[in-house]
């Protein structure tokens, strides 16, 4: 054992201790809803990104169960040998015509597939235009691109179009990539104006719709519905952990590009398909989506009186446009103290400090659900305000 090696991990994890930025692993004990079993103590759950409350949904299990009884429980391989099952080519086919596009292409992951799709359509030589708040799985995948990355400002079109001026003369491939709900404060890109701006410079777009899916747009399609733009992005790519409640990342565009990524992707090529399972369940989910918007509506209906109580309550819920509910609260110890203080009262929610937040606007982090009842809310935002004024963050 390399004692050194041991003894700068141990130095590190004591300094995120320090300055509350170390990260305590909770375990589920129960069914995830909106209130469940965490370590043994049921609360109020305000941590999942369980939109629509899909995961504990009757009969979304049971199209789970069958799909395991039809096909077994794993791929078996990649896609591209024999981990392609129908399930999976039908989801495909059903989930684009739900997003209105040509052709999708199901990934493991949302995080595979940004990182599979963003080094094969774009590299060294390239340029990459990214919000400077891009989910970290952006991020990296640029980065495996080799491509050139020029970040700008968040949701900024004149900082956007500054850059793409500024490197107008430079040849290759010019990308424009934006998330379009931001995950950390709940805000929605400007993608009519980037869509319009990547147009006139011949810049490629692409969107992340990972908290955009079954949240944004006409029965949950997400943000390009959201806005009208059918046919104007690139590239869209969701992911089905979220709103769909399951595991499976997505790529929807033309049939061109989908085939183009069967044969470029690394996560396509070397990496097992979803299984049976995970995909008998989108199956399931883009069904109940198609046939009715209730869900959404419900979703949207409980994030407003959320949020409107928390305000009243004198809490800052940042910039946010969408369920997720960020509470500034600043210090990161402090954020962290508070999450252990609702715990102890019966809300688990989850503090956020940096590097996943900028220095200084550490926060909790609400999500909301469609599934909340009134009563778990009204219950959630009153231990929120009793444990802020205990710890002196709010004042009476």
């Amino acid at each position: 054992m390399n004692n050194k090696f041991q003894g700068m991990m141990h130095a590190e994890l004591d300094r995120l201790e320090k300055e509350g930025l170390s990260l305590r692993i909770r375990t589920l004990d129960s069914e995830q809803g909106p209130a469940c079993t965490i370590d043994g103590k049921y609360v109020v759950n305000l941590a999942a990104n369980n939109y629509l409350g899909i995961i504990a949904r009757k009969d979304v299990k049971e199209a789970a169960k069958k799909a395991i009884d039809e096909f077994g429980v794993g791929s078996g391989a990649v896609k591209t040998i024999i981990g392609n099952t129908r399930l999976i080519v039908d989801g495909e086919k059903k989930l684009a015509k739900f997003k209105e596009v040509e052709d999708v292409l199901m990934y493991q992951g949302g995080l595979t597939a940004n990182s599979g799709t963003i080094p094969a359509l774009v590299h060294d030589g390239d340029l990459i235009f990214s919000d400077e708040l891009n989910h970290a799985s952006i991020i990296d995948g640029c980065r495996l691109s080799k491509a050139k990355i020029v970040p700008f400002k968040h949701c900024d079109i004149a900082s956007l179009e500054e850059k793409i001026k500024e490197y107008e003369s430079e040849p290759g491939t010019k990308m424009v990539i934006t998330d379009g709900v931001f995950s950390m404060d709940g805000d929605i890109a400007p993608l009519p104006d980037i869509v319009e701006v990547a147009k006139r410079h011949g810049a490629v777009t692409m969107v992340d719709d990972a908290h955009g899916e079954g949240v944004l747009g006409d029965h949950g399609r997400g943000i390009v519905n959201h806005f009208h733009l059918e046919g104007e992005v690139d590239v869209e790519v969701g992911t089905m952990s979220k709103a769909f409640g399951v595991v499976g990342g997505y790529v929807a565009g033309t049939h061109t590009l989908v085939e183009y990524l069967k044969n470029k992707s690394r996560t396509i090529l070397f990496s097992s398909t979803i299984t049976p399972a995970d995909a008998g369940a989108i199956l399931k989910v883009i069904d109940i989506l198609t046939e009715s918007d209730d869900l959404v509506h419900k979703l949207w209906e409980n994030a407003a009186y959320f949020k409107a109580k928390m305000k009243a309550y004198g809490f800052d819920t940042w910039r946010s446009e969408t369920p997720i509910t960020p509470i500034i609260i600043g210090d990161g110890q402090l954020a962290k103290n508070l999450s252990a203080r609702l715990f102890e009262k019966g809300v688990f929610a989850q503090s956020l400090g940096f590097p996943t937040v900028p220095k200084g606007l550490a926060r909790i982090r609400c999500m909301l659900c469609s599934t909340h009842t009134k009563e778990q809310l009204d219950f959630a935002a009153d231990m929120f305000r009793e444990s802020a004024l205990e710890l002196g963050i709010l004042k009476s």
